[in-house]
């Protein structure tokens, strides 16, 4: 059965202001696209692609790479979040080789562990440095052929034989042009698990109930798809010069937005390592440090303190009107435009509202012409019904007593953050607990039917919950390397992938290999 799409979002044409449907382009016909051979077929360039990508080329196989953007490394990236999301032991433990590979190659960029001196994260940068790096660890694959990039390029087409992908068409964004791919194996790394429908995969859209997860704080009569984490337009500034004024335009529906979000620096915040020891409403300043905070929002996300450069990733610049995972190309082209607006309104506050005139919009660190980063940060995906499904008691401190979270058999990497949910609108549940250091079962990335699609993103087998605590930097690029080393495995070995995690004997060679190449499966004692 083949399913494709009329038209797409082309992400990077969305305009501030002006028509909205500028950014939405038809889709030529399938029939007419040519055809390139591969043997594994990554849909998505971003942090999971990108590892899946590596963890694929090295073992040998003939690899495809597709970005919508025309930035490799997704969250990091082309969304602008270059402030990672990590956990307290990720100096030492809790990462791959090649995640520390690529944090130690943007150091020594810096020749500094901590550019930005921000008080989130141990590692921030500019995200055109990561770019850099990300481009010269997958050079030698592209070099030795094994490995082809395609950028500003979408999944439009899929066709599916017998629980089977047997074929994937790609559109170009930039010149309409179609490519046609029949590979053996298929990752879906995309920022939104585009080709779960495109390929009939059972997925998850939103907030699940407590009859359907058993999860303490998962909706409690209906299912709410509309209830998706809120995605957010990064940008970044520069602190000019007292007396230097660089306001912006007002945006559109600035006056909305402003009490609709509302603009704020008061958070609601759950203790823990992140934001300090208290849980409840916290007051921020732009610049100063106020009492039970760590510093200012200035400091927050800094990228590089000898610049005095900083990123703005805040609930004050979330976009919560509407998901874009279940609408018309338009109607998502409306809410990117929409979303743009809130951020734009976000910096537009603190330069008139918050006294802050001297900041200074800085569109060159995002590689945009409006400031902003080339994809929102997309913090929830569509999901697969994986043939495991992670739960919010399997993680949770509130339940998992030991000192580590549940244990999987099945273990392809470890993970550790929050249970972090950035609310939707009213009726979404805006979940935070603290979490124990957990695992990545196998099962959470194979589809329950689909036997030759691999999830290698946020589009693992978790609930809306758990999601919370799976889609930060370090898991996200766990579980593409994961995928990436599953599918070659699968491949050299002549079986589906589901097979490896049902053959004991077949689960234990993949797993020692993942361990030969850096991958962690356990935590130890803490």
């Amino acid at each position: 059965m083949q399913r494709s799409l009329d038209s797409v979002v082309d992400v990077m044409r969305v305009p501030v202001s002006g028509d909205p449907s500028l950014a939405v382009l038809p889709v030529e016909a399938p029939a007419s696209a040519r055809a390139e051979p591969c043997e594994i077929l990554i849909a998505g360039g971003g942090t999971g692609g990108v590892a899946a990508a590596l963890a694929a080329a090295r073992s040998g196989h003939r690899v495809v790479l597709l970005e919508e953007t025309d930035w490799l490394g997704g969250q990091m990236t082309a969304q602008g979040v270059s402030a990672l999301d990590e956990h307290e032991h990720i100096e030492t433990f809790g990462g791959t080789r090649s995640y520390y590979e690529l944090r130690n190659r943007l150091r020594e960029h810096y020749d500094n562990l901590n550019p930005g001196a921000c008080w989130v994260t141990r590692l921030a940068f500019e995200p055109r440095v990561a770019v850099g790096v990300i481009e010269r660890m997958l050079q030698p694959h592209v070099e030795s052929g094994r490995l082809s990039i395609h950028r500003r390029m979408k999944t439009v087409a899929a066709t599916t034989e017998d629980d089977r992908i047997s074929q994937v068409v790609a559109m170009g964004l930039d010149d309409g042009r179609a490519v046609r791919f029949q590979p053996q194996l298929v990752i879906d790394a995309t920022e939104l698990g585009d080709l779960l429908p495109l390929c009939g995969a059972e997925h998850v859209i939103g907030a699940e109930t407590i009859a359907q997860t058993g999860e303490p704080q998962a909706q409690p009569v209906e299912p709410k798809p509309h209830c998706v984490q809120s995605f957010t337009y990064t940008f970044a500034c520069e602190r000019r010069g007292e007396g230097e004024r660089h306001v912006i335009a007002r945006p559109e529906k600035y006056e909305h937005y402003k009490s609709a979000q509302p603009y704020s620096l008061r958070i609601e915040v759950h203790a823990g390592e992140i934001y300090g020891e208290t849980s409840g409403w916290l007051d921020y300043r732009l610049y100063d440090t106020m009492p039970g905070t760590k510093g200012g929002l200035w400091t927050y996300r800094r990228l590089v303190e000898k610049e005095n450069l900083t990123m703005f990733n805040w609930p004050g610049n979330d976009y919560r009107d509407r998901s874009i995972l279940d609408c018309s190309p338009l109607d998502a082209a409306k809410a990117l435009q929409d979303a743009k607006r809130v951020s734009l309104g976000f910096l537009y506050w603190l330069q008139t509202e918050q006294g802050a005139p001297e900041i200074r919009l800085r569109p060159d660190v995002m590689g945009s012409a409006d400031g902003l980063s080339k994809h929102p940060y997309i913090r929830e995906a569509r999901r697969i019904k994986a043939r495991k499904t992670i739960v919010e008691q399997e993680v949770s401190e509130r339940y998992q007593k030991g000192p580590c979270a549940a244990q999987f058999a099945d273990s392809v990497g470890v993970g550790w953050y929050p249970i972090d949910i950035h609310r939707s609108g009213p009726d979404d549940v805006g979940a935070s607990c603290r979490t124990k250091p957990f695992q990545i079962p196998l099962g959470a990335l194979l589809p329950a039917r689909i036997v030759n699609l691999i999830a290698g993103a946020k589009n693992i087998g978790t609930t809306h919950i758990t999601n919370g605590c799976y889609r930060l930097h370090p898991v996200e690029w766990n579980v593409g390397e994961a995928a990436g080393a599953l599918a070659a495995f699968a491949l050299e070995n002549r079986m589906p992938p589901a097979a490896v995690r049902e053959d004991a004997a077949a689960l234990s060679r993949f797993q020692r290999r993942l361990v030969e190449e850096g991958v962690p499966l356990a935590w130890p004692s803490l």
